[in-house]
């Protein structure tokens, strides 16, 4: 177990002053398992009121506009978290049981979000690459694992060549780009080899020295695995 103090500040700079400025709020720590949020304190340019309600997949997403003229935005987030580390089971369960049961989930309504695959221009490459990157007949966790490999191991984390709109044909023709652009193009390749998986946000501890993301807004992948 170990507690968090994480500070996030964002900053938007205007050429002019503006006004009537609406927001979307989406830093707020996901309580679970893993994680007890302790405390959470937003602190926004001007005081606006903040409404918060829960989106559709369970995150709080707060809502404010700042009406009065302002050049600068300024949005202070601190949060205190507890994580808590979870003993996951053994998978012994033969590969043939496993992926019966994931393609069982694709008619589950709770797993149809997690398996859907937005067309792409590159989707038969895409399917003819799985191919060759994932061991035919292994376990699910074993496939899940060859494929975030391939992409640590043939695309280049760099920065400034790709944005939040990038599609994945972009990321795939450019092997390069930054940890949202990883993780959209690992989750793509998950759906396709029938692996629920979803995108997730967060922080990587800055106190690990040489972890790249570190100290800095984050982004992964989750996969779900019927151990």
């Amino acid at each position: 177990m170990a507690t968090y103090k994480i500070q996030h500040r964002t900053r938007y700079a205007y050429a002019a002053p503006v006004i009537d400025c609406a927001n979307q709020l989406m830093i707020y720590p996901l309580p679970d398992a893993r994680l007890t949020v302790k405390s959470h304190l937003v602190h926004i340019t001007g005081q606006p009121e903040v409404a918060v309600f829960t989106d559709y997949f369970g995150n709080q997403v707060g809502v404010f506009s700042l009406i009065q003229p302002h050049a600068e935005l300024v949005i202070d987030s601190l949060a205190e978290v507890e994580t808590h580390a979870i003993q996951f089971p053994m998978d012994e369960e033969s590969a043939e049981a496993q992926w019966a049961q994931l393609a069982s989930l694709r008619t589950d309504v709770a797993f149809m979000d997690f398996l859907k695959v937005p067309p792409a221009e590159v989707e038969a490459e895409l399917r003819a690459a799985l191919g060759g990157i994932v061991t035919f007949g292994a376990k699910p966790l074993k496939q899940a694992l060859e494929l975030s490999e391939y992409v640590h191991d043939n695309f280049q984390y760099q920065q400034g060549v790709t944005s939040i709109e990038t599609p994945i044909e972009d990321i795939w023709r450019l092997r390069a780009g930054v940890c949202q652009d990883f993780a959209h193009l690992l989750l793509h390749l998950l759906r396709l080899n029938g692996l629920p998986a979803r995108y997730v946000s967060g922080y990587v501890c800055p106190r690990e020295e040489g972890v790249r993301g570190a100290g800095a807004t984050h982004a992964w992948v989750e996969v779900y695995i019927p151990f």
